[in-house]
């Protein structure tokens, strides 16, 4: 009889997950023993690091499942701490029998990598992207988050993921494995996230070329993201060193383009997505933001004039047509049915509630999910959703006899 109840107990702890690495503990091997006394439960578990963020939340949710077990009426949990070797084992079962320093995104795997990109700053980009992340996650996929617009950073508070003081939260470190923060369900990393804490919250960060490109590099192989069903990149502006590490890293990444009605900003929108094209990449969107708003009275209010979002699509559906012969399946796969057109995809308007949201952390889709721009934002979730990558015509690791 204490035989079954132990083995209950340990199904019962085994089954709490690791919030950071969304693993059950029995799978991760942190549940060291446990024994069952009469009516109580001796439970030893092993963390990955001292001082683990998550050692309260784990201690907790671990104490009730065990208390959870009929004829269990008290729980003496024990905390430990992994070995060096048992830590080097975990993160070479987290990579999946991967190198350490090996891309997990490349061709063939089936995460779908989208860079958002704008020709200039100033057009909501980075707000867009957050609130189609959350999006995406509220409709069950698996979404990770690379802020790699290095020098204007601004995905952690644009998801809540700050302090009082402003500041980020640094990832946990497995050994060479960093853990992203996760809000909303998305797995978020930021250069925010390592600034030195004795820096104010505004501290700039004055990278070139090189120091860029290797953080792009050690975001896209270090952090553990786990398995994916997609990932964003929220891109800077421009056509500079950060697209084309991108382009150079991830050539088989899909292309959304952002930009604002007027003409200013439409006619360099078209730029960045010619040299995603360039690189290889395939533009596969564009989203208009700071579209025209309806005002309470009914009229329409188009501050930034109207057009843009259509005529940066036509454009750039002019330039993927004419490449759209050479293709490759696994890209068509991935932009959908008709790989030689660039869609508009939304129409986002001028939004008080998407603004607030911003400021807040709290995203317009969780917020007010009826607002017009929550609702168009849903709108390019859906179309991502509606194409994840497939196994077709992809190579599949054995060899039939």
């Amino acid at each position: 009889m204490t035989g079954d109840l132990s083995a209950a107990v340990r199904a019962a702890v085994g089954a709490v997950t690791d919030p950071e690495l969304r693993r059950p503990l029995a799978e991760l091997d942190m549940v060291r023993g446990v024994e069952v006394d009469g009516a109580v439960a001796h439970v030893h578990i092993a963390l990955t690091i001292v001082g683990c963020p998550a050692a309260d939340r784990i201690s907790r949710e671990v104490t009730d499942a065990a208390a959870s077990v009929p004829g269990i009426d008290e729980v003496d949990l024990s905390v430990g701490v992994m070995t060096p070797a048992e830590r080097q084992a975990l993160t070479e079962r987290l990579r999946g029998g991967r190198a350490a320093r090996q891309m997990p995104f490349g061709p063939d795997s089936l995460t779908r990598v989208v860079a958002v990109t704008s020709g200039k700053g100033g057009v909501g980009k980075s707000t867009l992207t957050a609130n189609l992340a959350v999006a995406l996650a509220a409709r069950g996929l698996a979404v990770g988050l690379i802020d790699a617009d290095v020098h204007g950073f601004s995905i952690p508070a644009l998801l809540g993921l700050t302090d009082d003081d402003g500041r980020p939260p640094a990832p946990t470190r497995i050994d060479d494995l960093m853990l992203p923060p996760v809000a909303y369900g998305v797995k978020a990393i930021s250069i925010g996230m390592f600034l030195p804490r004795d820096q104010p919250a505004s501290a700039a960060v004055a990278w070139r070329g090189p120091m860029l490109h290797r953080t792009v590099s050690q975001f896209l192989t270090d952090v553990f993201f786990g398995d994916l069903d997609i990932l964003l990149i929220d891109m800077p502006p421009g056509t500079g060193d950060v697209a084309i590490s991108v382009g150079q890293l991830l050539p088989h990444a899909d292309v959304l383009v952002v930009t604002t009605p007027q003409t200013a900003a439409s006619d360099v929108a078209v730029r960045s997505g010619l040299v995603a094209a360039q690189t290889g990449q395939r533009v596969i969107g564009v989203v208009e933001n700071m579209a025209a708003m309806t005002l309470p009275d009914g009229t329409t209010l188009d501050l930034f004039g109207s057009g843009g979002g259509a005529a940066v699509a036509a454009a750039l559906s002019a330039t993927a047509g004419a490449d759209a012969g050479g293709a490759d399946a696994a890209g068509a796969d991935a932009a959908g049915p008709d790989a030689g057109s660039v869609p508009l995809l939304a129409s986002v308007p001028l939004s008080p509630a998407l603004r607030r949201g911003g400021d807040a952390g709290v995203p317009v889709v969780v917020a007010e999910p009826t607002d017009p721009a929550a609702v168009q934002i849903a709108r390019v979730a859906d179309a991502l959703a509606m194409h994840p990558r497939g196994l077709a015509r992809r190579p599949l690791p054995f060899t039939p006899r």
